[in-house]
């Protein structure tokens, strides 16, 4: 993907004529994976959507379990299960949430208030949902926390990724634009993961932080700000071997 060019390691906002442009829905997600592309019409910013879950599931969510539960598993009577799904025991799926066809959710997993999953979507043990909105075939397998957030197509989570929502100081999340900061409106707001990104186990996304498409973000990585799509967040770390000296 980088060739043999030097690349610069650096956070930056690909260069475009305004915050709508850099921002718009379809810069980071593809509208037809996603049976819910209702709730991005019409917006200015793809985190906006973020602002229309709870709504949405008010007037259209029809509680139906159509799929298949292994044991006992919690669901509540504001969930919908679609066809070809497999819920496992040990899962709570608290809701308000809608979740789709063919997903599988694991063992452990808790699904919170104003979820929205697509189609074929890995649900892992120890993850946790809420206000958020997954697109199809998403990966989200191992201790996961994915709050206020919007995931998209095909994009997977290595094991233990955090996409924070809350700033230490509690205060309005903005996002790094290209002449300034760009308000959000938001105290609670994670992340953006675009199309098909890979972001490595342990790595924290911390609050209105923007990943593009085909990125991919190297373990252990602490990201803030944006990532243009198709870009590679690298972590180098020096290490040094030592002898034990109690044991010569």
């Amino acid at each position: 993907m980088c060739g043999t060019r030097k690349r610069d390691r650096k956070l930056r906002v690909v260069p475009a004529s305004s915050p709508e442009e850099i921002f718009a829905p379809a810069e980071f997600v593809a509208l037809e994976h996603t049976a819910h592309s209702k709730l991005f019409e019409n917006q200015r910013f793809v985190w906006e959507a973020l602002k229309q879950i709870a709504s949405y599931l008010q007037f259209r969510l029809k509680p139906a379990i159509l799929g298949q539960l292994m044991g006992k598993p919690f669901i509540s009577n504001t969930v919908f299960v679609g066809a070809g799904t497999i819920v496992e025991q040990g899962a709570v799926l608290k809701g308000p949430a809608w979740i789709g066809e063919n997903c599988h959710v694991r063992s452990g997993c808790y699904v919170r208030e104003n979820v929205i999953v697509g189609d074929g979507v890995v649900m892992g043990n120890s993850c946790e949902f809420k206000n958020s909105i997954i697109f199809d075939e998403a990966q989200i397998p191992h201790f996961n926390y994915v709050g206020d957030s919007i995931v998209g197509y095909r994009a997977h989570l290595g094991a233990g990724v955090i996409l924070s929502n809350v700033k230490l100081d509690h205060q309005e999340i903005a996002v790094a634009g290209p002449d300034g900061a760009v308000a959000t409106g938001l105290t609670k707001f994670g992340a953006v993961i675009g199309d098909r990104a890979e972001i490595g186990c342990n790595a924290v996304i911390n609050p209105g932080a923007m990943i593009g498409r085909d990125c991919i973000i190297y373990p252990c990585a602490n990201v803030r700000g944006v990532l243009p799509s198709g870009s590679i967040l690298k972590v180098r770390q020096d290490h040094q071997t030592l002898l034990r000296r109690d044991l010569h």
